[in-house]
């Protein structure tokens, strides 16, 4: 017996996914993308037992409990990331942000940051690893470290805290020593204690209601997340972002991202390790 044909996705089938995907998340696949979101839709058709695009489209658009469109999400997110990437910007949060930040905080106040999108968690956990390697005034202070996602099954990874060579290859050898364990297949487990100094959560950015609810930062890093967005989106993001910092707070990016591309609303601050945006005090 013949098995039955692989599902296919019409030019029009595409684009009525494509404007679907885009308005529950924000991110908008060029042409180009075709490939990549063909397989990955096609994959899932099969997985929840659905003959045709069109069916599985509708199941899609009125399943109430929104876990298939969660698991699509999951699929259709890139996670490209390691540790200290972009490490000047690192540096220059230990050196100068946070310098000009501490004279407006009142006493036993926090220091709050913020890193989204975490993906498998290399960025919140190299900032914890740097601040406490290289800001002298850790100890002083209460800082809370928050790093959120829209991918659920890439929180999970966050949380576990295991990696392989390639997201440890520009960790320095003795902080590798000092924050992980080696596991018996070879994988590296970072530490308990640098585990549960992070708070991981789910969050679409460019879901307002969700975004009410991150108030008060400090200093957020976004980095290499607007890139995926087009020019409406990226204003949402922008303006969601500059509502989660504190006056004077300050965002980074990725070294291809501009804000002033997007938005008038931040100023640019240049520090001797990096160009960053900085929300107005007033």
């Amino acid at each position: 017996m013949n098995s039955p044909a692989a599902p296919t996705i019409s030019e029009e089938e595409f684009q009525k996914f494509r404007d679907f995907f885009y308005r529950k998340t924000g991110i908008y696949f060029e042409e180009n993308k075709r490939y990549f979101v063909d397989k990955r839709l096609i994959e899932r058709i099969k997985a929840t037992d659905n003959e045709t695009f069109r069916n599985y489209f509708v199941m899609l658009r009125f399943e109430t409990s929104g876990k298939e469109l969660q698991q699509l999400i999951n699929l259709m997110t890139v996670n490209e990331t390691y540790f200290f990437r972009e490490e000047y910007q690192f540096t220059c949060l230990v050196k100068s942000v946070l310098a000009d930040i501490l004279p407006r905080k009142r006493c036993g106040e926090p220091i709050r940051i913020w890193s989204i999108p975490s993906s498998s968690g290399e960025e919140p956990y190299s900032l914890a690893i740097y601040l406490l390697e290289y800001w002298p005034q850790v100890n002083a202070y209460d800082i809370e470290l928050i790093a959120s996602d829209i991918d659920t099954e890439i929180l999970k990874k966050a949380r576990q805290g295991r990696y392989d060579q390639r997201s440890i290859s520009h960790l320095p050898a003795h902080l590798l020593h000092k924050h992980f364990t080696t596991t018996a297949n070879g994988a590296y487990q970072i530490s308990d204690d640098l585990r549960n100094s992070i708070d991981f959560t789910q969050v679409n950015i460019t879901d307002l209601n969700q975004m009410r609810i991150y108030r008060n930062f400090d200093v957020v890093f976004c980095r290499n997340l607007l890139i995926y967005f087009d020019d409406t989106s990226r204003r949402i993001a922008a303006e969601a972002l500059f509502n989660a910092l504190r006056p004077g707070g300050f965002i980074c990016l990725g070294h291809s991202e501009s804000m002033s591309r997007i938005t008038p609303l931040f100023k640019i601050r240049k520090f001797p390790e990096a160009i960053i945006y900085q929300k107005p005090l007033r």
